[in-house]
């Protein structure tokens, strides 16, 4: 993978920063897979089903474990509805 792509337009892959970081997602038929680039490595986070409930905790920056939260975020209701409009 290049910088190009990296930093370019490709609307396979997203960038977004978290705690500092730049994370990046990478669009792969149905599959997310989030990394970061540390020196000349990649460093893969996660590798997620397309809108799964995980993925959908990852891009909005929510603790799995924390159902609480989620349920009281008005997004996870939205996400949810666009599923069933498909």
């Amino acid at each position: 993978m290049t910088n190009d792509i990296l930093i370019g337009s490709n609307s396979a892959v997203g960038r977004f920063q978290r705690n500092g970081k730049i994370f990046y997602r990478l669009r792969i038929e149905d599959l997310r897979v989030y990394f970061e680039k540390i020196n000349i490595a990649l460093h893969c986070h996660f590798i997620l089903p397309k809108n799964s409930l995980n993925d959908f905790l990852v891009r909005c920056k929510m603790p799995s474990s924390d159902e609480a939260v989620l349920e009281n975020h008005q997004s996870f209701w939205d996400y949810l509805e666009s599923l069933a409009k498909k």
